[in-house]
């Protein structure tokens, strides 16, 4: 072929892609659907996260139960008042604490026994107090016993009765990186942005093939003289274009609504983004060739992409607290790469040594989709 006839193909080539690029680009604007699942959908999921979700404790209610009535006593208890995580009620007796506890009315019981001054300094462990903890609530309840704890730890070594003076040289501070005030909210919002671009990538692109079978235009486009890749092509590429419209639209939500931090930089977030979007749009597309009713291909693109981003990714639960065979399904799930992403592009900052591994796994699982789509796309219809 001469170079005048493959610049002539390549036009051709260019015309006929470009015919279905604004052929579904019209479907797009023109169905309502696509934008509620674009635009609205992302930003109800992103307040349900961002205000209703949250992993923090803040105020815990306790009832305190004081049997003594020596100077000591009453100096643990006004600890135990004055301190900013707890809301503590005064309790007669015993019976009343646990009654309290058994009715949920609190979440915990502190026990100051009798003769706690006195037996203090004679004998410490004797005088240690009792605290009993609702394990209902389990992060609740490691809350309650760790500050009680520290609370405790901190009367003892000022008295001096662990054997450890209190103006002791070397102290213990802890300081958390990239999250200063441990607050859930900056861990969960990434999260987030990556369960909602699982859901809009997968669950858009599982509907385009779906519906030409429904409508009955799918002979149609099968009829012209369209490549399987310039199908492919031009139904992927402008739902890419509103899957990352509807991605601009979270992180600018996430950053002025929630101030959350930006500690990269948006040209890297942008390009992770858009690299999360191959496996995701794969996803879907695969989906979409397979099912053929819209319905069925929406609830399998829930199932398949949705699903696994809230529960694999490392959202909600911890990755590595996992069974080995859980662990090992996470690593099909793009949404566990992306989370880690974001949550590194946020928090720390363009970390390469930690983005670039993440992006070439969501390529790879991205391939094996769209290779699958491939092979699975035959232009007929029996």
């Amino acid at each position: 072929m001469t170079g005048p006839e493959r610049r002539h193909a390549w036009r051709v080539w260019w015309r006929q892609l470009s015919a279905v690029m604004i052929k579904e680009a019209k479907q797009v604007t023109r169905d309502p659907s696509s934008w509620i699942i674009a635009v609205f959908l992302p930003l109800t999921f992103l307040f349900l996260f961002g205000y209703g979700l949250s992993l923090d404790t803040t105020v815990v209610k306790i009832a305190l139960v004081r049997e003594d009535s020596s100077q000591d006593a009453r100096s643990f208890a006004a600890r135990l008042q004055d301190s900013k995580w707890f809301l503590v009620v005064n309790s007669a007796d015993r019976q009343h604490g646990k009654e309290l506890l058994q009715d949920q009315a609190v979440k915990a019981t502190v026990i100051i026994p009798a003769e706690f001054g006195r037996r203090l300094f004679s004998d410490s462990r004797a005088a240690q107090v009792q605290v009993l903890v609702d394990g209902a609530e389990p992060n609740t309840a490691n809350f309650v016993r760790g500050y009680v704890g520290a609370i405790w730890a901190t009367f003892l070594a000022e008295r001096g009765v662990t054997g450890v003076s209190a103006n002791v040289p070397v102290t213990v501070e802890p300081r958390y990186w990239f999250n200063p005030n441990a607050e859930s909210r900056w861990f969960l919002i990434p999260g987030s942005i990556t369960v909602i671009m699982t859901l809009i990538g997968t669950l858009l692109t599982a509907l385009v093939i779906a519906r030409e079978w429904e409508r009955g235009t799918l002979e149609a486009l099968y009829a012209t003289p369209l490549t399987r890749g310039q199908i492919l092509i031009g139904k992927t590429l402008p739902y890419f274009v509103l899957a990352m419209i509807s991605t601009l639209v979270c992180v600018l939500t996430a950053l002025v609504l929630f101030h959350l931090p930006l500690r990269g930089s948006m040209l890297t977030l942008g390009l992770v983004a858009a690299v999360f979007l191959v496996p995701a749009l794969g996803q879907g597309m695969l989906i979409s060739v397979t099912m053929r009713s819209q319905l069925a291909a929406a609830q399998l693109g829930l199932m398949t992409g949705y699903l696994p981003a809230i529960m694999l990714s490392g959202f909600l639960f911890d990755i590595h607290s996992m069974p080995a065979v859980m662990r090992a399904v996470t690593m099909i799930v793009p949404a566990r790469y992306m989370n880690v992403s974001l949550q590194t592009i946020f928090l720390a900052g363009d970390v390469w040594s930690v983005l670039i591994p993440n992006m070439l796994w969501m390529l790879l699982v991205g391939a094996v989709f769209f290779g699958l789509t491939w092979r699975k796309l035959r232009k007929r219809v029996d």
